[in-house]
Protein backbone atom coordinates (compact mmCIF):
# COMPACT_ATOMS: atom_id res chain seq x y z
CA UNK A 1 0.00 0.00 0.00
CA UNK A 2 1.14 3.53 -0.81
CA UNK A 3 -0.02 6.53 1.23
CA UNK A 4 -0.28 10.08 -0.08
CA UNK A 5 -0.83 13.47 1.43
CA UNK A 6 -3.28 15.34 -0.82
CA UNK A 7 -2.74 19.11 -0.97
CA UNK A 8 0.41 20.22 -2.79
CA UNK A 9 1.33 16.54 -3.11
CA UNK A 10 -1.06 14.86 -5.52
CA UNK A 11 -3.30 17.93 -5.97
CA UNK A 12 -2.17 21.46 -6.75
CA UNK A 13 -2.85 23.85 -5.15
CA UNK A 14 -4.39 23.44 -1.68
CA UNK A 15 -7.96 22.10 -2.08
CA UNK A 16 -9.37 23.90 0.99
CA UNK A 17 -8.01 27.24 -0.15
CA UNK A 18 -9.23 26.62 -3.69
CA UNK A 19 -12.68 25.60 -2.35
CA UNK A 20 -13.00 28.79 -0.28
CA UNK A 21 -12.06 30.87 -3.35
CA UNK A 22 -14.58 28.93 -5.42
CA UNK A 23 -17.27 29.66 -2.84
CA UNK A 24 -16.21 33.31 -2.67
CA UNK A 25 -16.85 33.54 -6.41
CA UNK A 26 -20.21 31.72 -6.31
CA UNK A 27 -21.46 32.48 -2.75
CA UNK A 28 -19.82 35.84 -2.10
CA UNK A 29 -22.04 37.00 0.76
CA UNK A 30 -21.70 33.71 2.63
CA UNK A 31 -17.90 33.78 2.49
CA UNK A 32 -17.53 37.50 3.18
CA UNK A 33 -19.70 37.08 6.28
CA UNK A 34 -16.93 35.07 7.98
CA UNK A 35 -14.09 37.54 7.30
CA UNK A 36 -14.19 39.11 10.79
CA UNK A 37 -14.19 35.69 12.49
CA UNK A 38 -11.42 34.43 10.21
CA UNK A 39 -9.22 37.48 10.82
CA UNK A 40 -9.69 37.12 14.58
CA UNK A 41 -8.95 33.39 14.53
CA UNK A 42 -5.91 33.92 12.29
CA UNK A 43 -4.52 36.45 14.79
CA UNK A 44 -5.11 33.91 17.58
CA UNK A 45 -3.41 31.22 15.51
CA UNK A 46 -0.33 33.39 14.97
CA UNK A 47 -0.07 34.12 18.69
CA UNK A 48 -0.69 30.48 19.75
CA UNK A 49 2.58 28.78 20.59
CA UNK A 50 1.06 25.34 19.95
CA UNK A 51 -0.13 26.31 16.47
CA UNK A 52 -3.48 24.56 16.83
CA UNK A 53 -5.12 25.08 13.44
CA UNK A 54 -8.49 23.65 14.47
CA UNK A 55 -10.09 27.00 15.51
CA UNK A 56 -8.62 28.69 12.43
CA UNK A 57 -10.01 26.02 10.11
CA UNK A 58 -13.41 26.05 11.82
CA UNK A 59 -13.59 29.83 11.41
CA UNK A 60 -12.62 29.61 7.76
CA UNK A 61 -15.30 27.01 7.00
CA UNK A 62 -18.01 28.60 9.16
CA UNK A 63 -19.59 30.07 6.01
CA UNK A 64 -20.91 26.60 5.19
CA UNK A 65 -23.95 27.21 7.40
CA UNK A 66 -25.01 29.87 4.88
CA UNK A 67 -24.96 27.57 1.84
CA UNK A 68 -27.74 25.20 0.85
CA UNK A 69 -26.84 21.79 -0.59
CA UNK A 70 -23.15 21.71 0.25
CA UNK A 71 -22.80 18.30 -1.44
CA UNK A 72 -23.86 19.82 -4.77
CA UNK A 73 -21.45 22.72 -4.30
CA UNK A 74 -18.59 20.26 -3.65
CA UNK A 75 -19.50 18.28 -6.80
CA UNK A 76 -19.53 21.46 -8.88
CA UNK A 77 -16.21 22.50 -7.32
CA UNK A 78 -14.57 19.23 -8.35
CA UNK A 79 -16.06 19.42 -11.85
CA UNK A 80 -14.16 22.68 -12.21
CA UNK A 81 -10.97 21.75 -10.34
CA UNK A 82 -10.24 18.06 -11.02
CA UNK A 83 -7.47 19.07 -13.41
CA UNK A 84 -5.36 19.93 -10.34
CA UNK A 85 -4.58 16.24 -9.85
CA UNK A 86 -0.91 15.62 -10.62
CA UNK A 87 -0.14 13.50 -13.67
CA UNK A 88 2.71 11.65 -11.96
CA UNK A 89 0.21 10.38 -9.38
CA UNK A 90 -2.42 9.38 -11.93
CA UNK A 91 0.22 7.32 -13.76
CA UNK A 92 1.14 5.29 -10.65
CA UNK A 93 -2.21 5.19 -8.81
CA UNK A 94 -3.24 1.83 -7.36
CA UNK A 95 -6.56 0.67 -5.93
CA UNK A 96 -5.08 0.15 -2.46
CA UNK A 97 -3.72 3.72 -2.22
CA UNK A 98 -4.65 5.76 0.85
CA UNK A 99 -5.01 9.52 0.79
CA UNK A 100 -4.40 11.06 4.21
CA UNK A 101 -5.10 14.75 4.57
CA UNK A 102 -5.82 17.61 6.94
CA UNK A 103 -8.42 18.87 4.46
CA UNK A 104 -12.08 18.20 5.29
CA UNK A 105 -13.30 14.70 4.57
CA UNK A 106 -16.51 15.97 2.95
CA UNK A 107 -14.41 17.95 0.46
CA UNK A 108 -12.12 15.06 -0.53
CA UNK A 109 -14.65 12.18 -0.55
CA UNK A 110 -15.80 12.80 -4.14
CA UNK A 111 -12.24 12.81 -5.47
CA UNK A 112 -11.28 9.70 -3.50
CA UNK A 113 -14.36 7.91 -4.84
CA UNK A 114 -13.57 9.01 -8.37
CA UNK A 115 -10.00 7.71 -8.01
CA UNK A 116 -11.22 4.53 -6.32
CA UNK A 117 -8.85 4.94 -3.35
CA UNK A 118 -9.21 5.04 0.46
CA UNK A 119 -9.43 8.30 2.40
CA UNK A 120 -8.50 9.46 5.88
CA UNK A 121 -9.13 13.18 6.43
CA UNK A 122 -10.32 15.75 8.93
CA UNK A 123 -13.89 14.98 9.93
CA UNK A 124 -15.87 18.18 9.61
CA UNK A 125 -19.59 18.87 9.69
CA UNK A 126 -20.28 20.12 6.13
CA UNK A 127 -23.16 22.30 7.36
CA UNK A 128 -21.39 24.11 10.19
CA UNK A 129 -17.65 23.86 9.52
CA UNK A 130 -17.09 22.38 12.98
CA UNK A 131 -14.34 19.76 13.20
CA UNK A 132 -15.35 16.49 14.80
CA UNK A 133 -12.43 15.23 16.89
CA UNK A 134 -8.93 16.38 15.98
CA UNK A 135 -7.57 18.00 12.86
CA UNK A 136 -5.90 15.24 10.79
CA UNK A 137 -2.44 16.85 10.73
CA UNK A 138 1.10 16.02 11.84
CA UNK A 139 1.21 13.04 14.23
CA UNK A 140 -2.61 12.79 14.15
CA UNK A 141 -2.23 11.39 10.63
CA UNK A 142 -0.24 8.47 12.01
CA UNK A 143 -2.76 7.94 14.85
CA UNK A 144 -5.65 7.81 12.37
CA UNK A 145 -3.76 5.62 9.94
CA UNK A 146 -2.84 3.06 12.62
CA UNK A 147 -6.40 3.05 13.92
CA UNK A 148 -7.77 2.24 10.48
CA UNK A 149 -4.92 0.00 9.30
CA UNK A 150 -3.23 -1.38 12.44
CA UNK A 151 -1.14 -4.03 10.68
CA UNK A 152 -0.58 -2.32 7.31
CA UNK A 153 2.83 -2.05 5.76
CA UNK A 154 3.37 1.24 3.94
CA UNK A 155 5.51 0.68 0.87
CA UNK A 156 5.83 4.37 0.02
CA UNK A 157 4.65 7.65 1.53
CA UNK A 158 4.46 10.94 -0.37
CA UNK A 159 4.06 14.44 1.08
CA UNK A 160 5.00 18.05 0.44
CA UNK A 161 5.61 18.78 4.14
CA UNK A 162 8.16 17.81 6.76
CA UNK A 163 5.29 17.94 9.29
CA UNK A 164 4.33 14.52 7.88
CA UNK A 165 7.56 12.97 9.16
CA UNK A 166 5.67 10.57 11.48
CA UNK A 167 4.07 8.95 8.42
CA UNK A 168 7.33 9.04 6.47
CA UNK A 169 9.07 7.24 9.33
CA UNK A 170 6.84 4.14 9.08
CA UNK A 171 7.15 3.79 5.30
CA UNK A 172 9.72 1.60 3.53
CA UNK A 173 10.34 4.55 1.21
CA UNK A 174 9.27 8.18 1.57
CA UNK A 175 9.17 11.01 -0.93
CA UNK A 176 9.06 14.76 -0.49
CA UNK A 177 7.11 16.36 -3.34
CA UNK A 178 8.47 19.70 -4.55
CA UNK A 179 6.98 21.51 -7.54
CA UNK A 180 5.04 18.40 -8.50
CA UNK A 181 8.12 16.15 -8.48
CA UNK A 182 8.70 13.43 -5.85
CA UNK A 183 12.22 13.36 -4.37
CA UNK A 184 13.57 10.84 -1.83
CA UNK A 185 12.80 11.98 1.73
CA UNK A 186 15.96 13.82 2.86
CA UNK A 187 16.72 11.75 5.98
CA UNK A 188 15.05 8.45 5.12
Amino acid sequence: MNVYDFDETIFHPDSSFRFVLYCLRHYTRAVLSIVPVSVFRYAQYLSDGRKDAKPLKEGLFSFLNRIDNVEQVVTEFWNENISGLQQWYLEQKRDDDVIISASPEFLLEPVAEMLGVHLIATKMNPYTGKIIGRNCHDEEKLVRFRKQYPEACVNAFYSDSFSDEPMAAIARAAYLVRDGIPHPWPWK
